[in-house]
């Protein structure tokens, strides 16, 4: 079995073209080169794997390593009765369960921002997860150009949209692990049975339960194709009209029991009417304006958030709002306020009001 680091080898940089059956050879000898090549082709789907169980892709990103780095140091007991990838997805969901019952994992929560004017009473105070983080589309893209056809793209975008993140966090560990392998990932329930060392009925059992909880979390009426006319033609309407600091127009897009929500605050804002207020009094109250730059999240149509100064020309980001679109109209607003966040999307924390980026930031 490979010691802890990985030592570079000759096989994999004389000829680019080896099997999966001479790399995992040469990684069994350790061959650092060869074991990156073996696992590199699984990297995106193993961390968008992990961010559907922990909801954080900081988080995922952890686990990812620690999945990677036992993959490594377990190689030589590696005994090939799975394939490679139903290997390391045992491995990274196993790390993930592991995470889940950490409780020193800062996944468990998130600092809450201090509002910088008062809140309106939320419609109610969730207990949803406040750790959930927007997942970039750019890096979806890695996994969807494997599968052929804008119905296949879509159904990845689906399973990490918010509304099915935000359902999964509210089931037990191993039942959000069992849905996603099954569901999502496709994998058998000997399979998932093996992955989880338990039985096959037992996974049967947790897929069930998963399946009705989650039955009244999701919305109903399917979100238009991603980029499709119809996308396009309610984001331009949103943009515009949210640029131009008209409620009654924001509004107007929404559907009746829309939602508003902002991790990680456990407040939501539920219906018209309340959206409209918080619009009013918090969002664009006294004639604060914003300039929303497009980007994509889960996804999703999404913007990076920035707020106009009347004094400068320099525009401070306020985080990322993303968007979840129902028919023919918006059901969610879900404003991140971890402007932290905005490097993923390719997005600076600061632009001139040209929207040339401000390079002293």
């Amino acid at each position: 079995m490979p010691g802890n680091t990985p030592r570079s080898g000759t096989g994999v940089e004389a000829d680019g073209r080896r099997s999966a059956e001479d790399l995992l050879a040469l990684a069994r000898g350790g061959d650092g080169e060869a074991f990156r090549a073996l696992v590199e082709p699984y990297r995106r789907e193993l961390q968008v794997h992990c961010y559907r169980i922990l909801g954080s892709v900081h988080d995922a990103e952890d686990v990812l390593q620690e999945t990677l780095l036992a993959a490594w140091r377990g190689i030589g007991d590696y005994e090939q009765r799975s394939s490679t990838r139903t290997w390391l997805y045992r491995i990274a969901t196993n790390r993930c369960l592991n995470a889940l019952r950490a409780d020193s994992r800062r996944l468990r929560e998130r600092a809450a921002p201090k509002p910088e004017v008062p809140l309106p009473e939320p419609s109610r105070r969730r207990s949803e997860p406040s750790w959930l983080e927007p997942y970039p589309d750019v890096l979806l893209d890695q996994i969807a150009d494997h599968q052929p056809g804008p119905e296949a793209r879509y159904e990845v975008r689906e399973s990490v949209s918010l509304a099915f993140l935000a359902a999964l966090q509210l089931l037990p560990a191993r039942q959000r692990a069992v849905l996603v392998l099954r569901d999502v990932l496709g994998f058998r329930a000997s399979e998932v049975a093996t992955m989880l060392d338990t039985t096959a009925n037992a996974v049967t059992s947790a897929l069930r339960r998963a399946r009705g909880a989650l039955t009244h979390e999701l919305p109903s009426v399917a979100a238009p194709l991603p980029n499709s006319p119809r996308e396009r033609r309610i984001v331009a309407d949103f943009s515009r009209a949210f640029e131009a600091g008209d409620v009654d127009a924001i509004v107007a897009l929404l559907t009746d029991d829309a939602w508003l929500t902002m991790p990680p605050l456990p407040l939501e804002y539920h219906g018209l009417d309340a959206i409209r207020h918080f619009l009013a009094t918090v969002v664009l109250c006294d004639g604060r304006r914003h300039v929303l730059v497009p980007t994509r999240a889960n996804g999703q149509p999404a913007f990076g958030y920035y707020l106009r100064d009347p004094r400068s020309p320099i525009l401070h980001a306020h985080g990322l709002l993303v968007l979840t679109v129902s028919g023919d109209r918006i059901d969610a607003l879900t404003r991140f306020h971890d402007t932290a966040l905005m490097a993923m999307f390719g997005l600076p924390r600061s632009l001139r009001d040209s929207f040339e980026v401000d390079s002293g930031h």
